[in-house]
């Protein structure tokens, strides 16, 4: 009988265990086509998760227009999966191809303080600011606003703001490297966004074909790559020059190329950028070589 009874709870412990687990994160797919998201307008329930798979040719970002989230470059044949969390509608852009756009509904409770970034992507050096609501609607609120830069083990108060008309607020902000901020209201916190950095790529050519790359980020970039890359007349970007930064995380080199105009920028990859980047991308030059 003694037996008997200790298999019965046994049984009955792990029938209590199953039925207690979590159901599985439902994921929905979104294809990523050259012209569209497909589909563009996704509603799913808090705790579900979208999956962008690329079926294009060409790289895509995902990025949300408040800085919700943001995915990593995803290359032709990849896909990046996030989860949802937080109820809302989600506004987001390919931060390659800015044309394309879409939508994610997540339905469920409505947070009590919300929070939005006005750049969810920023190049070193610039500012943007957060924003968001509480639902009191109040103004003389009290929001407090945390942030995490990449690496540090716990998040640090950053701003005591108190909110305006309607219950709104807002703080300006100025990350060296990506970052991710909650704001906090009486006993509630907003979900988490991020605010991504991309490091500060300059580029310049003389009239002679000297071109100077110089890099600016949180720290040094010596002896990492930048690629000069042209732009062709099958509209892509190809490398056409390694440069290798020196102490001072910039270089200056002669461009050797035939007779004829050139459409250049220099590029700096995610790896080459380093943890807490994305890649960097200068502004765009013509150079007409006589």
């Amino acid at each position: 009988m003694r037996s008997f009874v200790l298999i019965a709870v046994g049984a009955l412990a792990l029938a209590l265990a199953g039925a207690s687990r979590p159901a599985a994160t439902v994921t929905k797919t979104v294809k990523i086509t050259a012209t569209a998201f497909k589909p563009a307008t996704v509603t799913i329930a808090t705790g579900s998760a979208i999956k962008w798979s690329n079926t294009d040719t060409k790289a895509h970002q995902v990025v949300a227009n408040s800085g919700a989230f943001a995915s990593p470059t995803i290359r032709a044949g990849r896909a990046w999966t996030h989860t949802f969390s937080t109820a809302g509608t989600y506004k987001y852009h390919d931060a390659l191809h800015p044309a394309l756009t879409g939508k994610v509904v997540v339905t469920g409770p409505p947070p009590a303080v919300t929070i939005a970034a006005t750049l969810p992507i920023i190049v070193y050096g610039e500012s943007t600011n957060l924003s968001g609501q509480v639902t009191s609607n109040q103004a003389g609120e009290t929001v407090t606003v945390y942030a995490q830069p990449y690496g540090n083990p716990s998040a640090m108060l950053v701003a005591t703001v108190l909110t305006g008309p309607n219950g709104v607020w807002t703080t300006g902000i100025k990350p060296y490297w990506l970052t991710t901020y909650t704001a906090h209201w009486k006993n509630t916190v907003s979900g988490n966004i991020g605010v991504s950095v991309r490091p500060n790529v300059l580029f310049s050519v003389t009239r002679r074909g000297y071109a100077t790359v110089k890099v600016k980020a949180a720290r040094s970039m010596a002896g990492h790559k930048v690629y000069i890359q042209r732009f062709t007349r099958f509209h892509e970007w190809v490398k056409f020059r390694k440069v290798i930064l020196n102490a001072k995380s910039s270089k200056r080199v002669r461009l050797r190329v035939r007779r004829g105009r050139y459409t250049l920028r220099a590029y700096m990859t995610v790896n080459q950028a380093g943890a807490g980047y994305l890649d960097g991308i200068s502004r765009t030059l013509v150079y007409r070589k006589r």
